[in-house]
C-alpha cells in the first residue's frame, strides 16, 4: 500500500500543510490547552464561591440579601419543594467538571449540575437546610468559554485558507514542470515544441532555458554532422575521381597525384581532429594566460604578438587539453591572416574570463561571421585563398568552448582584422 501521492502536487501540498498542522496543534495543546485550564478553574471557583456565599444567606433565613447578591452577580436564585429533574447529571461533563470538584470542596452537601447546551444555560441544584432544592441558573459561559471552540474552528480555517491561498500557486508550478517534461520529450524525438518558453520560478525557468540551449546545441551539432559529412563526400569525390581518370587513361602525374593524396590526407586529419574535440578528458585546475603565451609563441613566432593579463589571472577548473586544442586553432587562424601583429587580451570577472583574440588582418564581413563558424566552410573571398586549411578551425575552437558552457563571437578588431570574443564562466 502506498502513502505518500505519486503527483509533486500533492506532494507540495503535504508537505506544506503536515507541518502546519503538527505546529498548531503543538502550540494548542502546549500553551492555549494550559492557559484554557486556568481560565475555566478561575470561573469555576468563582461560581463556586458565590453559590456558597448564596447558600450562607439561605440557611441563614436573608432572602433580602440573596435577592440583593444574586441580582448584582446575574444569577437566578429559586427555592422549590421539588424539581422533576432526570437522574443522570452533568457533573462528569467537560465544562462543568472544574465546578463540580470546587462545589464538593466548599459545599457540605451534595450539588447537581444541569447543562442545556442549546440555550447556554446553567444550572445547579443544591438542597437546603429544610428539606427544599435551590436552584442557581446562570450562562454556562460563567464555568466554560466558548473560545475553545472558535479556536479549534479558527484552526481549521486557517489551514484551510492556507490550502486555497497556496493551491493556486503550486499548480502553477507544477504545471510549469510538466510544459518542460513534454517538451523535453518532444526534443528526445527531434521534434520542436511551438511556443515553448521558459515560465515558472527562478529555478524552473533556468532548467527551460538550459534545455532550450541543450536543443540548440543538439541541432547545431547535427548540423555540423550534416555539413561536415557533405563536404568531405564533396571534396574527397572529386580528387578520387581525378586519380582514377589518370590511372586508367595512363595519364597520372606523380606530382598531381601526390597533392590530391594530400589535400585527402588534410581532409581526413581535419575530421579527426573534429572528433577529438569531444574526447572524454578528466578537468583541471586552468590559468590561461601560460597557455595563450605558449600557443601564440608557436603558432605565430614571426608576427608581433601583444599581451595584456591581468597581475593575478583567474583559475578555474577546466579540460586543458581541449581548451589548448581551442585556442591553438583560434590563434593559428589569427597568424595565418595577420599582417604584423596578433593581440591577445583577458578580462577577469567575478563569474567569467573573457579572452580577445584580435589580428590586423582584413577581417571577415559581417554577413559571413556566421558560416565562418560552419565546418568546412572556407571564406576565401574574405580572406586569402592560398593559406590552405579545411574550414574547420573555428567549428572545433567553438565546439571546445561551449562544451565548456562557454560562448564565441566573431567581431570586428580595432586593429583592422578580425576579434575572437571568448567568454568562459568560472
Amino acid at each position: 500500500m502506498r502513502l505518500t501521492p505519486r503527483s509533486f502536487l500533492w506532494r507540495t501540498i503535504l508537505m506544506i500543510l503536515i507541518p502546519l498542522v503538527i505546529a498548531q496543534v503543538i502550540v494548542a495543546n502546549a500553551f492555549f490547552g494550559n492557559h484554557w485550564s486556568r481560565v475555566h478553574s478561575t470561573l469555576a471557583r468563582t461560581l463556586a464561591s458565590e453559590i456558597t456565599t448564596m447558600m450562607d444567606f439561605i440557611d441563614q433565613g436573608k432572602s433580602d440579601a440573596l435577592q440583593d447578591f444574586a441580582k448584582n452577580i446575574g444569577i437566578n436564585v429559586s427555592i422549590n419543594q421539588k424539581l422533576n429533574r432526570p437522574k443522570h447529571n452533568d457533573n462528569d461533563a467537560h465544562e462543568t467538571g472544574p465546578l463540580a470538584k470546587e462545589l464538593q470542596n466548599k459545599l457540605n452537601r451534595p450539588a447537581s449540575i444541569y447543562m442545556d447546551k442549546g440555550k447556554r444555560l446553567l444550572f445547579v441544584d443544591v438542597p437546603t437546610k429544610n428539606n427544599e432544592i435551590a436552584t442557581f441558573g446562570s450562562s454556562l459561559q460563567r464555568v466554560y468559554s466558548t473560545s475553545t471552540e472558535v479556536f479549534i474552528i479558527w484552526l481549521i480555517g486557517s489551514i484551510l485558507i492556507v490550502s486555497i491561498l497556496i493551491a493556486p500557486f503550486i499548480i502553477l508550478h507544477t504545471r510549469s514542470i510538466r510544459r518542460i517534461a513534454r517538451a523535453a520529450n518532444r526534443f528526445g524525438r527531434g521534434l520542436d515544441a511551438p511556443g515553448f518558453e521558459p515560465t515558472g520560478s527562478k529555478e524552473i525557468r533556468e532548467a527551460a532555458a538550459s534545455m532550450i540551449t541543450m536543443k540548440e546545441r543538439l541541432d547545431r551539432y547535427n548540423r555540423t554532422r550534416t555539413d561536415m559529412l557533405n563536404a568531405v563526400s564533396h571534396d574527397l569525390k572529386a580528387p578520387l575521381t581525378r586519380m582514377r581518370l589518370a590511372i586508367e587513361t595512363n595519364s597520372a602525374d606523380n606530382k598531381t597525384l601526390i597533392q590530391d593524396i594530400d589535400r585527402m590526407t588534410e581532409m581526413v586529419n581535419g575530421y579527426l581532429a573534429f572528433a577529438r574535440g569531444e574526447t572524454p578528458e578528466i578537468e583541471q585546475a586552468t590559468e590561461l594566460p601560460p597557455m595563450l603565451t605558449r600557443i601564440a609563441r608557436d603558432a605565430a613566432g614571426n608576427k608581433k604578438i601583444i599581451t595584456d593579463f591581468p597581475d593575478s589571472p583567474a583559475q578555474f577548473y577546466a579540460r586543458p587539453m581541449a581548451l589548448a586544442r581551442a585556442f591553438t586553432n583560434i590563434i593559428e587562424n589569427a597568424a595565418r591572416y595577420a599582417k604584423k601583429q596578433i593581440k591577445i587580451t583577458e578580462t577577469d570577472s567575478a563569474d567569467s574570463v573573457e579572452i580577445l583574440i584580435e589580428d590586423d588582418g582584413i577581417g571577415i564581413p559581417d554577413d559571413r561571421k556566421k558560416d565562418a563558424l560552419r565546418p568546412f566552410v572556407r571564406l576565401d573571398d574574405a580572406r586569402r585563398a592560398d593559406t590552405g586549411g579545411t574550414g574547420l578551425g573555428l567549428s572545433i575552437a567553438q565546439t571546445a568552448i561551449e562544451n565548456h558552457g562557454g560562448q564565441l563571437f566573431l567581431e570586428d578588431s580595432e586593429l583592422g582584422g578580425l576579434k575572437v570574443r571568448i567568454v568562459l564562466p568560472i
